[in-house]
């Protein structure tokens, strides 16, 4: 097994990821730091991640967080800032799986399954997102029609998504998006450059799941049913 995917199994972050932190000198092999993210591990071999011996993972498991805002997307905040590790109560290595800005709310998964993290967060798998969006104003057939398309949003990128929903109530507009890929930031920037003002960001939806009655700063684990579900996005 390689390096990375041994890293990924143990529950610390993606393959991806594990590539990063490698090659960032977090990682002892039998005592030596090892650069090498393809390094095959032998089952005599001692590995280290920031100092802390690791095993692989026998229990797979998957949170569902309803992140409140104002709290990190982070495992570890070097300001002292609430994260959203501060909310769950777990004795395994769990990591969130993507992020939610800061003042963004709703549906988060963690997750100690790096195959997992894998899979939702690579671009070429285009999971769905949902998210509920209150803005000033409307979007126009128009804004619509170009946000199918895909929006330049700066930084040579494109924001698009899918118009599921909207309604509009006293000048306001209550919107139900989609989107299949994951930019920084990448809802807030659209809405930007289409000189809307966005009041509300939440996200609702992920894969086939959905937040539902989940309170804000709860979370809960997902049943087996639930994780195989995310495999089967529509």
């Amino acid at each position: 097994m390689r390096l990375n995917k041994f890293l990924a199994q143990s529950g610390v972050a993606s393959r991806r990821k594990s590539d990063e932190l490698i090659q960032m000198a977090t990682t002892e092999v039998n005592g030596k730091v090892c650069l090498d993210p393809a390094y095959e591990v032998t089952p005599k071999d001692k590995i280290y991640f920031d100092g802390k011996r690791l095993t692989l993972i026998k229990e797979k498991i998957v949170l569902m967080l309803n992140k409140p805002e104002k709290v990190i997307t982070t495992v570890q905040d070097t300001h002292g800032r609430r994260t959203v590790m501060d909310l769950i109560s777990s004795k395994i290595r769990l990591s969130p799986v993507g992020r939610l800005d800061q003042q963004t709310r709703g549906l988060l998964l963690l997750t100690n399954d790096g195959d997992l993290h894998q899979y939702l967060t690579h671009p070429k798998n285009k999971i769905p997102k949902d998210y509920e969006v209150i803005i000033e104003g409307r979007l126009s057939t128009d804004n619509i029609k170009k946000l199918t398309r895909g929006i330049y949003i700066g930084d040579k990128e494109y924001g698009k998504a899918e118009i599921i929903k909207q309604e509009t109530h006293k000048g306001r507009s209550r919107i139900i998006l989609r989107l299949r890929q994951g930019k920084k930031r990448e809802i807030r920037r659209v809405f930007f450059r289409m000189k809307k003002k966005l009041l509300s960001l939440k996200r609702i939806g992920y894969s086939n799941l959905t937040l539902g009655s989940l309170k804000e700063g709860a979370y809960r684990q997902l049943s087996t049913k639930e994780i195989n579900s995310l495999y089967d996005s529509y």
